[in-house]
């Protein structure tokens, strides 16, 4: 288990989906994604969403995703964010705002 206080550490951010290609040297199917959060800038994710999702359809997407983990490299790529989803029997739906929200706008 952890605290609230623990909770309170994850920078969730909304940002924008502007760019993403298929990651072909991962080992799982993933897309290379570059999103907009506004005042914090344009970050980088690998994204294993590949199964409900078409590079083409994300582009404009709102996602939800945590900021402030450190960078992982992945292959040849640095991940700099973690996209939120949820794991269904059909693979990975990604967190969405309902609503278009300003990008960069914190989860609270």
């Amino acid at each position: 288990m952890i605290t609230f206080d623990d909770f309170v550490k994850l920078d969730i951010r909304v940002g924008t989906i502007i760019d993403a290609q298929m990651f072909e040297e991962a080992i799982k199917p993933a897309y290379k994604l570059k999103i907009d959060f506004g005042e914090i800038g344009i970050k980088t994710s690998s994204a294993q969403i590949t199964k409900l999702y078409k590079e083409k359809d994300l582009i404009g997407k709102q996602i939800l995703a945590v900021v402030n983990f450190p960078p992982k490299q992945i292959s040849n790529f640095i991940s700099e964010v973690l996209v939120l989803g949820t794991y269904s029997e059909n693979g990975v739906v990604l967190i969405t705002p309902d609503i278009k929200v300003s990008n960069g706008d914190k989860l609270g």
